[in-house]
């Protein structure tokens, strides 16, 4: 058995399939299984698409509620859930929040006034979605709100995709969502799968080694986006109940068992700040988690670690 390996561009990320097979030609077809698995994942949730589920949903915001495929319908109800966990600083509805609050491309030279911010943010609220269990529809009570998955989308497509490999018998894999990651199985060799944890300085070191078969991995860092403004690095995480910044936090590694929830968790650990991320974390089963801040300082939750 040996480790075949491809990477593409999917949902706007760069996803990389890694399978144990006994050969190339094995390898590409359970590959392929996978990449037409995440691009119908892609068409329900994507908004650049006006005709997919999560835009119509989107377009009638205020007029009346949409009709949905039962699993889009399920993943909006448990995002919801996550929502009242975090309280709400993991929100769908962060879709709201204009481009025009919000650029990364480096132009920014100022951060927008608490007010204009907060103008912004008043559509951001899990609590004016309404979901009919008995139709599977949802509406979107104010004009002008907007969902979408960008928090939870990467790490919920992985999960299906590991899903549908492993009942077509693949018995180990990674799925690697940039940087959300779910692993089953062993290495041909019989080790576990690894990953490094990086330094959010040069992402190219890593400082850490975890072993994560059986596990998924989601990280959320300002390392790869943020601005510059007066020489103080914000990150592109916004706090959806300000519409501003975070800052304090480099970047927030979760381990679960569900890339879907560890692709949830990481932003709004991010929001939420140090102690009330850890505290939370530390009240989830089977949730991990590592911090770093602004100063590089390590901060993880209980009963991990790093070797």
């Amino acid at each position: 058995m040996k480790t075949f390996s491809q990477s593409l561009k999917l949902m706007g990320n760069n996803f990389t399939f890694t399978v144990v097979a006994e050969n190339n030609s094995i390898a590409q077809t359970h590959i392929e299984t996978a990449i037409d698995e995440i691009r119908r994942i892609e068409k329900l949730f994507t908004t650049f698409s006006e005709s997919s589920q999560t835009s119509l949903v989107n377009a009638n915001a205020g007029i009346a509620p949409v009709q949905v495929d039962k699993e889009v319908y399920e993943l909006i109800e448990r995002s919801i859930a996550i929502s009242r966990i975090t309280q709400g600083a993991f929100d769908i509805t962060y879709g709201s929040i204009d481009k025009s609050l919000w650029n990364f491309d480096k132009s920014m030279k100022k951060l927008p006034s608490k007010e204009d911010a907060l103008k912004m943010v008043h559509l951001i609220n899990y609590n004016n979605i309404i979901l009919n269990p008995e139709n599977h529809t949802i509406f979107l009570k104010e004009k002008g709100m907007r969902i979408g998955f960008g928090g939870i989308g990467k790490g919920y497509a992985a999960e299906m995709a590991k899903a549908l490999l492993i009942k077509k018998g693949v018995q180990s894999g990674i799925i690697n969502a940039s940087g959300d990651l779910t692993a089953w199985g062993l290495q041909p060799d019989g080790r576990q799968w690894r990953i490094g944890i990086s330094n959010p300085d040069r992402p190219q070191d890593i400082f850490s080694y975890v072993d994560i078969s059986g596990k998924a991995v989601a990280t959320s860092g300002n390392y790869e986006k943020y601005i510059l403004i007066d020489g103080k690095k914000y990150s592109h995480t916004i706090d959806p109940k300000t519409g501003l910044p975070i800052s304090g936090i480099k970047s927030v590694t979760v381990i679960s068992a569900n890339a879907e929830f560890a692709d949830a968790m990481a932003t709004p650990i991010a929001v939420m700040g140090i102690k009330a991320g850890l505290y939370l974390i530390d009240q989830i089963p089977d949730l991990h988690c590592i911090i770093i801040d602004d100063n590089n300082k390590i901060y993880t939750s209980k009963d991990i670690n790093l070797n």
